[in-house]
């Protein structure tokens, strides 16, 4: 543990951690709080599932804009005033209800588009914060552990605020977000930080290929996931186990921080391209033995291990990103990889839903399990991805270089 007490010890480390935190809980709380309204205004189940939908792709198509506006401009102002516009959508929403679809529908769409890129705005910040590699290695380990804690407290919070209010409930989402991007703003680093020149290509850090084959693979782990999250119901439903279904998903969320906060207690050497086909074979082998879904002995054991590799997966790949981003977009880059995962995630999601009524719980944890090869081969065949540093940077010129 000591890597992590010295990365909590440096200055601004743990302000800038807590901060991106507290300002992505509404992440976790977005689509129930949504959901609830709705449902409490008397708006149907379709309704409250299109605009949770529509959330979900506004966000997605938010962050890498959003993003890329924070490597020409900096973090406070873009942050601040994303967070506030998307706290104006939630509010927009409490105040004219679900009598208006079109009101309600724009509601969300601001809400959503608006979501501050916390995530990629504080991996962007680290190497300026820290030092050396091992350091930035620890901390890319435990952010991306420690974001499972946002799934797990989000939900419990909306439940929570409901008790006054289901517009209460709306409303503090949009407050933690504004909250937590206040702290992260307001501090020095967010301050003085700025996007090396060079950045303003059309295609911003797409035009590289290695950022295009972590985009690609990043999307079928959130296939993956969202498999996962539909399927555990259906699992539950088959079992006549109504708690399964949250006791699932609390042991895979369990596994994933377990192993980021295993993965980063060591600096990790050697190519970071190899060390992420290693992990993409753990994440892919940890979702295939779901396809069997037994009974409820052994269910929770591979729950718990397919989550393992989740959160190293996803702190390899971010050390790549630092590597292959062209110069100026490393926060654009960042944001790319959040909307590949959320993306994926809602296709998976999608996915479950049709094989589980094509073929039952095998057929959806089959389709997890799919999403986990697919994104091994896509990295498999691509190649070294880290080797092709050298050629990008012959042919564009503007390569970060850290």
């Amino acid at each position: 543990m000591r890597a992590y007490l010295n990365f909590l010890r440096k200055p601004y480390a743990a302000r800038l951690l807590g901060g991106t935190l507290l300002g992505r809980l509404p992440n976790g709380m977005a689509a129930l709080a949504i959901v609830l309204f709705v449902r409490g205004h008397g708006g149907g189940y379709t309704l409250s599932g299109v605009l949770s939908a529509v959330y979900g792709l506004a966000m997605a198509a938010g962050q890498p804009v959003l993003g890329r506006a924070m490597d020409r401009y900096g973090q406070p102002r873009i942050l601040a005033s994303a967070a506030m516009a998307a706290a104006a959508g939630f509010a927009l929403l409490a105040v004219f209800g679900v009598r208006s679809p079109a009101i309600a529908t724009a509601a969300v769409v601001l809400a959503g588009f608006a979501t501050p890129p916390l995530e990629a705005g504080l991996r962007a910040l680290w190497p300026s914060v820290l030092n050396g590699p091992a350091e930035v290695q620890a901390a890319y380990a435990l952010d991306a552990a420690a974001q499972e804690l946002l799934f797990t407290f989000g939900p419990m919070l909306v439940i929570a605020a409901t008790v006054v209010s289901t517009e209460a409930a709306l409303l503090l989402t949009g407050a933690l977000g504004v909250a937590g991007t206040l702290v992260v703003t307001t501090s020095r680093p967010s301050r003085v930080w700025r996007g090396e020149q060079g950045g303003g290509h059309w295609a911003g850090p797409l035009r590289s290929p290695g950022i295009r084959i972590l985009i690609i693979s990043l999307t079928c782990v959130g296939v993956s996931l969202g498999v996962f999250s539909v399927a555990v119901v259906a699992y539950a439903d088959a079992r006549h186990a109504s708690y399964a279904s949250g006791l699932l998903l609390a042991l895979m969320s369990a596994g994933a921080l377990t192993g980021g906060i295993t993965y980063g207690l060591r600096p990790r050497t050697g190519p970071a391209h190899r060390r992420l086909v290693l992990l993409m074979a753990g994440l892919a082998a940890g979702y295939l033995p779901l396809t069997w879904a037994p009974g409820l002995l052994v269910m929770p054991v591979l729950a718990l291990a397919s989550g393992v590799f989740l959160a190293p997966v996803l702190a390899c790949t971010f050390t790549l990103v630092d590597d292959l981003a062209p110069r100026g977009t490393v926060t654009e880059a960042f944001a790319w990889l959040v909307t590949a995962f959320g993306v994926g995630s809602s296709v998976g999601a999608a996915l479950a839903g049709l094989a589980s009524d094509a073929g039952g719980v095998h057929a959806a944890f089959a389709v997890a399990g799919a999403g986990g090869v697919l994104a091994l081969l896509v990295i498999l065949l691509a190649g070294p991805i880290g080797a092709r540093r050298q050629t990008e940077n012959r042919e564009v010129p503007d390569v970060v270089s850290f």
